[in-house]
């Protein structure tokens, strides 16, 4: 019996969820060259170890054909381009859910990936008004998301954790710039994918829990609002954490507890 606790007491977002699952392998860097290995177009994963706030853990950097995916400084520099006329490049739900069938992955994987995205696309079409089939994404957010959903899906598959439990989801307060302009936290979206979960807010201003965190979650959670400390398995568990790329007064990281029977 297995099972994994993941601590979202800094919010979850994908490339956390990553580094986080990445420390329970028995080779880190193997791991990493498993992802590289995926074949997704135009995406490259690397690991670094990271101190915050005095905490250890794993960063990882997904980049797309050289870029990392938009800041949030960047994401309204590139909505102003939008107003002014200069073209982007998008993919549908139907493009990404191509590439990801493309992929040199075992099939329940794949499975898994798209249906990790398609949590997404339901909850950016009811954000936006849309039909899921009419949903369109920013290349380059797109595809770092598909990068960060197959990471954690492969992982996930190599783990094989008989059940995931989730703690109460801390999804950050104030506003957030985006494409679509700057939106209250939780983003829509994210609001949407965790209706009717444990979530929290306000104790940290900025946005904490992402779009692809919230759906990862959801996905592969099996229990939800019960927190390690409370569970009693302390004993013999191996811990893994992930670091985000925001600095705050305390550690941003989500902590993952694999406890074996």
């Amino acid at each position: 019996m297995k099972r994994l606790y993941i601590d979202c007491s800094m919010g979850a977002a994908g490339d956390m969820l990553t580094g986080a699952l990445l420390e329970l392998m028995p080779d880190r860097e193997a791991a990493v060259a498993r992802l590289n290995a995926a074949g997704i177009p135009g995406i490259k994963y690397e690991a670094e170890d990271c101190v915050k706030c005095g905490v250890r853990g794993t960063h990882v950097t997904v980049t797309y054909k050289g870029r990392e995916e938009l800041t949030e400084d960047a994401a309204g520099a590139k909505a102003q381009d939008r107003e002014n006329g200069r073209g982007h490049s998008h993919k549908t739900l139907f493009d990404i859910e191509d590439i990801i069938h493309s992929l040199d992955l075992p099939k329940n994987v794949i499975e898994d990936t798209v249906g990790v995205y398609e949590i997404i696309a339901e909850a950016e079409s009811i954000a936006h008004g849309e039909p899921v089939a009419e949903v369109h994404f920013h290349e380059v957010g797109s595809m770092d998301a598909v990068a960060d959903a197959a990471a954690v899906c492969m992982l996930m598959d190599e783990i094989a954790p008989d059940a995931v439990i989730v703690s109460d989801i801390h999804v950050g307060a104030g506003f957030v710039k985006c494409a679509h302009g700057v939106l209250p936290v939780p983003a829509p979206a994210t609001a949407n994918i965790l209706a009717g979960l444990p979530a929290y807010g306000g104790e940290v201003r900025g946005e904490l829990c992402t779009p692809t965190g919230a759906a990862l979650l959801k996905y592969f959670g099996t229990e939800f609002g019960t927190a390690f400390e409370d569970s009693g398995d302390k004993k013999n568990a191996r811990t893994g954490r992930g670091m985000g790329r925001k600095d705050f007064d305390r550690p941003n990281c989500v902590t993952v507890y694999l406890v074996t029977e």
